[in-house]
């Protein structure tokens, strides 16, 4: 049995136009004998009478604080409206198809309410759905535990229920429908230049997204890469094949393939606060290391863009985490500074690793468009650079020229395959 998973957003949802849509991708699956599984967001954004926030917002109305395991079950309304509203609609157009929630669908987790793990997929009810020549369509970002209360699996928790159905039912590949036509080499609302990816790693998308990419959610691709499922990210509203996610670049009869395209893309993440402590002796040694990262994180403050020196420690958090870090910092007596109005640009590409110069590269392109350079990280797959936020557009715009990303033509595989004849 073929299957394909197919996940459609909220916005691919919200209009009887939209969702006639997602009708057509559906039937054209069956038309080429796959078994669809469709995984369902809730309909629109806020304001939208069945979104997610909207109903969060009702509550709060009421009473600002919400029991998490109230909010789960509240929250999880707005896809199982969504699920049945879909089925309804694939009968209206002559498909037969069957409603299900979260926890019916096999989807077990964590009782970490509002942010729960998948630890098991169950996926019995959907194979029998499917054996009977019906279409699955599942409430996605909600799941059960073991105890069988409600859960919902926090930002992105509907492509991850897609992903995780993915692997449980060994499907070809899962589809994620949304608003945009796959993955851009940037954001091309900052960067007009910006082109769209064929091709993917599922690395490479998975920095972008922990990066601030926001196509889709890093778990997804985390738990796709761990059952090597290839995922689509694809328009409702167009035709195009979209961008393909996988674990390795496709080759073609007769190439051999030499090397990637150094970056793939960038990401960029706003708002952030840089805090600089100075430390009068070694901070190994005196155990203030120790001390900062420990209160820190017992006050629940997330950082990144961590260096420590003996001397020094410098990390950034997000600008909403600034009060909150400074109050921490000052309870341990060191000597700080402290700065709003940061931004992170970072480069993402496997053909970076091990590659010298790539990071001469970075600050000779911005050097050139004059971007003053305040910090960086790296991994094996990117380099972040901390900019003032006011920079941010000119950074990622010269990065973009920097790389060659501009000259990319729309669609290619060239920057990830670079062969030649194979005499």
């Amino acid at each position: 049995m073929r299957i394909l998973v197919q996940k459609f957003g909220g916005t691919s949802l919200a209009t009887a136009e939209l969702r006639g849509k997602a009708v057509a991708r559906i039937k054209e699956a069956l038309d080429c004998g796959y078994h669809p599984v469709v995984v369902v967001s809730a309909m629109g954004r806020y304001g939208a009478p069945y979104a997610t926030d909207t109903l969060l917002a009702l509550a709060r109305e009421i009473y600002p604080e919400i029991n998490p395991r109230e909010q789960d079950l509240l929250l999880s309304c707005g896809e199982l409206i969504s699920t049945v509203i879909m089925v309804q609609t694939l009968r209206l157009h002559g498909v037969e198809a069957r409603a299900f929630a979260g926890g019916m669908a096999g989807i077990i987790t964590d009782s970490n309410f509002g942010d729960a793990h998948i630890i098991e997929v169950n996926p019995e009810k959907i194979i029998n759905c499917l054996q009977q020549k019906q279409v699955a369509v599942v409430a996605g970002f909600q799941g059960l535990t073991q105890e069988g209360e409600v859960t919902t699996l926090g930002r992105g928790g509907s492509d991850t229920t897609a992903a995780a159905l993915g692997v449980a039912l060994a499907a070809e590949v899962v589809e994620i429908y949304t608003d945009v036509n796959g993955v851009m080499t940037t954001d091309p609302n900052l960067v007009p230049e910006a082109k769209l990816l064929k091709v993917m790693t599922y690395e490479e998308v998975c920095e972008m997204a922990h990066l601030g990419a926001k196509v889709i959610h890093p778990r997804a691709v985390e738990i796709a890469m761990r059952g090597r499922i290839p995922l689509k990210i694809r328009s409702i509203y167009s035709d195009q094949e979209g961008t393909l996610i996988t674990d390795v670049y496709p080759t073609r009869p007769g190439l051999e393939l030499k090397s990637d395209r150094m970056v793939t893309g960038l990401a960029h993440i706003p708002d952030l606060a840089q805090f600089d402590l100075a430390c009068p002796e070694d901070v190994n040694a005196s155990g203030k290391a120790l001390e900062v990262f420990t209160s820190l994180a017992e006050a629940g403050i997330s950082i990144d863009m961590i260096q420590v020196t003996p001397e020094q420690i410098v990390f950034t958090v997000s600008e909403s985490l600034y009060d909150r870090t400074f109050s921490v910092l000052e309870k341990t007596g060191l000597p700080f500074k402290a700065a709003k109005g940061f931004a992170k640009v970072a480069i993402v590409g496997a053909g970076i690793r091990g590659v010298p110069g790539v990071m001469a590269r970075v600050v000779e392109g911005l050097y050139k468009a004059r971007v003053p350079l305040f910090q960086t990280a790296d991994s094996h797959t990117n380099i972040a650079c901390l900019v003032k936020k006011e920079d941010m557009i000119k950074a990622l715009r010269a990065l973009h020229e920097e790389f060659g990303l501009d000259d990319l033509k729309e669609g290619s595989e060239e920057p990830n395959i670079l062969g030649k004849q194979i005499p």
